[in-house]
């Protein structure tokens, strides 16, 4: 290969590398905005009396599969009941 097929690689590489990093920045900026956007989310709903920790929990339980949160809740309450609880 000649130097100017070489140089001209290594110049594409780079554009291409350097598009990839932006790209990965920019996603991590509005990762960043989301984030913060979810903690004024629960700012707000603690000023307004709620308990974000439970609010977490139900939210963590929204993104589950129904039928394995019943089966867990099931178990849950059997252990429940065999601590007399």
């Amino acid at each position: 290969m000649s130097d100017a097929v070489t140089d001209a690689t290594s110049t594409v590489a780079a554009q291409e590398l350097r598009q990839f990093i932006e790209r990965y920045e920019r996603l991590e900026a509005e990762k960043k905005d989301i984030a913060d956007g979810q903690k004024e989310v629960m700012a707000e709903a603690k000023g307004r009396g709620y308990d974000t920790k439970v609010m977490r929990k139900v939210i963590a339980m929204r993104k589950r599969d129904a039928q394995d949160l019943a089966e867990e809740e099931a178990v849950l309450e059997l252990y429940r009941s065999a601590l007399g609880m």
